[in-house]
């Protein structure tokens, strides 16, 4: 027999804890579950739960350090160097590892126990830069598996109805015995569903549910973003044999605009002045996203990039009430051709400029030049 804490790779000296963490580690790496056909693995997994069941009891774990390693020691052996068989034939004997392992393989509780929830489903959805800031109703076709229309989900033929499976008599689950562990996995004979039908229902054969494409229309609010997830509940998969649906979530992915930039509820756009208007000042008028127009003052000496910002001009906001705002980033426009007489009036201003107020650059060498 294998040395038990060699089994769990524990030293002698292990704590209760660390017997308790090595045994869910090695438990969880070869169980039968995540090794499906592997004889190697649940040979190992069972020896890993022999040791453990051993380790984890301070009795049992006192007499196998006395005459274990020595080979005295044998599960059901009688007389003074053993075990009483009750040992190992009462409580400790049989339990489910889903006590153990809660849902950790999906035996926490039996499948039939209570219906199953269906799958959600995610789509997604294009809309304009416009739509999204005014909010759109749109029609979303899904293909799904939906409840069959002739057993409403049952998959029983018409007039009869599914009867509790006689071999797991409803749990879903059978127990089966691996030395001194009692296995529970999902029933041969009703596939985990703890019910069987004996007359499958036409349309759907017994599944209970059809594959179908269904359009739903769908009220995208004012102000998403693209990315933004909306759920529509219920909308989603059928599961089999009925069950409450899945939800359906549309997901918005939005168009760019030409004239606005989203950041977050406000929006920015970027707007020409020519030098006369930003050195001077002027009064220019702008769209909106919302269609009007707004008419914003540009401050005299206005420098490229400055930004003004329009309360209450910029997106809706989807928490909360009011909208963002609009920024309007200023861009000083430089003509990529001059007209003479365009070309002598500039010639004439920057003479004027250096004579009032010198050269623009020279602070830049500070006490370099000599």
């Amino acid at each position: 027999m294998a040395d038990h804490y060699e089994t769990l790779g524990v030293a002698r000296g292990a704590s209760a804890d660390e017997i308790k963490k090595a045994y869910r580690k090695l438990a969880r790496q070869h169980h039968p579950d995540r090794n499906p056909g592997d004889a190697a693995a649940e040979e190992k997994f069972k020896h890993i739960g022999e040791a453990y069941d051993v380790l984890s009891d301070p009795e049992k774990r006192k007499q196998y350090d006395a005459y274990g390693r020595f080979g005295g020691f044998r599960p059901g052996a009688g007389g003074a160097h053993g075990w009483d068989g009750r040992d190992f034939g009462g409580a400790n004997a049989n339990f489910d590892l889903g006590d153990l392992f809660g849902n950790l393989f999906g035996r926490g509780r039996a499948p039939g126990s209570q219906p199953q929830r269906g799958a959600d489903l995610e789509v997604q959805v294009r809309i304009t830069f416009e739509d999204a800031l005014r909010g759109v109703t749109v029609k979303v076709p899904v293909d799904k598996a939906s409840a069959c229309p002739t057993c409403h989900g049952s998959g029983a033929a018409e007039g009869t109805s599914p009867t509790i499976c006689p071999v797991c008599k409803g749990r879903g689950v059978t127990a089966e015995s691996q030395g001194f562990f009692a296995l529970s996995q999902p029933c041969s004979r009703c596939g985990g569903a703890g019910t069987i039908i004996e007359h499958p229902c036409a349309t759907c054969k017994g599944a209970g549910r059809v594959r179908s494409t269904k359009t739903y229309q769908v009220r995208i609010p004012a102000g998403v973003r693209d990315g933004t997830r909306i759920k529509v509940r219920g909308k989603g998969e059928a599961p089999p044999r009925g069950g409450e649906p899945g939800d359906l979530f549309v997901v918005t992915r939005v168009e760019q605009s030409t004239t606005f930039t989203r950041r977050g509820d406000d929006l920015v756009i970027d707007v020409p002045v020519t030098f006369a208007e930003a050195a001077l000042g002027a009064h220019v008028e702008l769209p909106t996203p919302h269609g009007a127009t707004v008419r914003v003052k540009v401050p005299a000496g206005a420098t490229d990039g400055k930004t003004l910002r329009v309360k209450g001009k910029g997106a809706p906001r989807l928490t909360g009430s009011g909208d963002g705002d609009l920024l309007v980033r200023l861009r000083i426009a430089v003509p990529n051709k001059l007209s003479k007489q365009e070309r002598e009036a500039l010639e004439r201003l920057q003479e004027i400029q250096r004579a009032d107020h010198g050269d623009p650059r020279e602070r830049l060498f500070g006490g370099i030049r000599a």
